[in-house]
């Protein structure tokens, strides 16, 4: 017999995250981003889509028991105590326990939300940050089995930039749509004391652009592509001795805003103790300066055990090849040397197998939830709060997102005036300075016009006596040339007179 009571439970949580929000904007309301479920419900799906892949719809039938269970048991165990007994008082107030009489039909919703999950694909995006010529791209080729036909990078890249590139994945019917990004000229510089600032800008960017889409009116997160970054693989040299400050830093800014594993590149070129002292050295730095690496979960009990397994292995020892070597009777991928072979995926030789099965076969879909649920979540509380948006009042009150605004838009009013008030008082400040500075220069004006006016009439008054004396003088000289003119006028009786009148005479008979 089937109790109601555990419909009362399980139906509403497990109807929302497979309800579909397609119709609602013909209804005049605006769609509904599915709610996601939880860590554990989404790792046993990861579970049952790759595995079922592969082991036909048996597996698949008894995994979506295991999925639905373990949707309950994670919402149950993430509450807190007091919600959680809140909870248990209004069940026992408020439901029943009723006995059916026949099959109804909701035990297929497990079916009906992995139908849906597989129709709708995934997204998964990596962030490869390493040096230049480390083995980024030949591990990536390796990890998904395919070329991804990355071009080699240089190594005289002024700055650092991010490449991303996109593609499409299929296995089986599970379509997978991965998002490789890797940091061209990382560590290439002389001076590298910005060389992780471009990681984290873009990574801020990502969850910008989510935020952006989840705040629009009209939003569409059901088909909108997740840019966001579920984890960061961090190619570490394999020097054996420390981790480089470069590396330290970078992870120190990256820890708090996407899932870091380490892995130690080219693995194959220390010996084994040096590689098992240079991983100890490894987790004693990376503790000792507080960088938070992704652990991978044990609250899950179908693979605790192999996870925790596997926290004690980190950083991974890999090697990456995607050629093949001739081992015995079978082919398998491997580099070859001189003095040997080097087989991928033997784990005696490598840890590629133990970052493949945590990563790809495992716990998925744990990094896509840890990204969604911790780190954006820390992303969209601090620009929220920035804005000023807050969930509890100042009474420790519960507000609203109403509430809120309404507050929030009295504040910025009250602000608003206040500012008008000091603005209009600052205004009659300057201009009652301004007018003041203006009489001063006006007074410097008229004293300067008062000296200059007394300047002129001295000058006129010296201009004035200089004419008439000059013309005292024009009236001497006038009455000096008369009395000369008058004295040239008069005749002169001399002797001399009779011989020029002879001579005058004598010219104009002559004429």
């Amino acid at each position: 017999m089937v109790m109601v009571m555990v419909v009362v439970v399980v139906v509403p949580a497990v109807l929302q995250s497979v309800r579909e929000p397609a119709g609602d904007e013909g209804r005049g309301q605006h769609p509904r981003e599915p709610p996601a479920p939880s860590p554990a419900a989404r790792r046993a799906l990861g579970f049952v889509l790759v595995q079922g892949a592969h082991q036909g719809p048996d597996l698949l039938g008894g995994a979506r028991a295991q999925l639905f269970q373990s949707h309950m048991a994670t919402k149950t165990a993430h509450m807190s105590p007091q919600v959680f007994d809140n909870e248990e008082k209004q069940k026992k107030e408020n439901t029943r326990s009723l006995a059916m009489s026949g099959h109804v039909g909701f035990e297929s919703l497990p079916d009906q939300l992995v139908n849906r999950s597989i129709q709708q694909g995934f997204c998964f995006n990596i962030l490869c940050v390493g040096e230049t010529g480390i083995g980024k791209s030949t591990l990536i080729d390796t990890l998904f089995n395919t070329n991804f036909e990355d071009h080699e990078s240089s190594h005289f890249y002024p700055h650092v930039r991010l490449k991303a590139q996109t593609y499409e994945l299929q296995e089986s019917n599970v379509r997978l749509k991965l998002t490789i990004v890797n940091t061209v000229g990382f560590g290439d510089q002389i001076n590298k004391e910005e060389s992780y600032q471009p990681i984290v800008d873009y990574i801020d960017t990502q969850f910008e652009a989510y935020l952006q889409e989840e705040l629009k009116i009209k939003r569409s997160l059901f088909n909108y592509h997740d840019s966001r970054i579920h984890v960061c693989l961090y190619f570490i040299s394999p020097t054996g001795h420390s981790l480089k400050t470069l590396d330290l830093l970078t992870m120190k800014s990256l820890d708090s805003k996407v899932n870091i594993i380490p892995v130690i590149a080219k693995a194959d070129a220390i010996s084994k103790t040096e590689l098992q002292k240079f991983k100890i050295k490894l987790m004693s730095e990376l503790v000792s300066n507080g960088v938070q690496i992704y652990q991978f979960p044990t609250d899950d009990e179908t693979i605790a055990k192999i996870n925790a397994s596997m926290n004690g292995h980190l950083p991974f020892a890999v090697v990456g090849s995607m050629d093949e070597v001739k081992v015995g009777n079978k082919m398998v991928k491997a580099r070859q040397y001189p003095w040997g072979i080097v087989q991928v995926e033997n784990e005696n030789h490598c840890d590629f197998v133990k970052l493949r099965e945590m990563l790809i076969c495992t716990n998925m879909e744990d990094l896509r939830d840890e990204t969604h649920t911790r780190h954006y979540e820390l992303y969209r509380r601090r620009k929220l709060e920035e804005m000023g948006l807050t969930d509890m009042g100042p009474e420790n009150k519960p507000l609203s997102l109403q509430e809120t605004y309404e507050a929030k838009r009295h504040e910025f009013y009250g602000e608003r005036q206040r500012k008008e008030e000091e603005m209009k008082q600052l205004f009659v400040q300057r201009v009652k300075e301004k007018e003041a500075v203006l009489k001063e220069a006006e007074r410097e004006l008229q004293a300067k016009f008062e000296h200059l006016k007394r300047v002129h009439q001295e000058e006129k008054l010296r201009l004035e006596e200089k004419r008439r004396l000059l013309e005292e003088e024009i009236i001497a000289f006038s009455k000096k040339k008369a009395t000369s003119e008058i004295y040239q006028n008069q005749p002169f009786m001399t002797p001399g007179g009779n011989v020029r009148k002879d001579k005058d005479r004598k010219n104009s008979s002559f004429m």
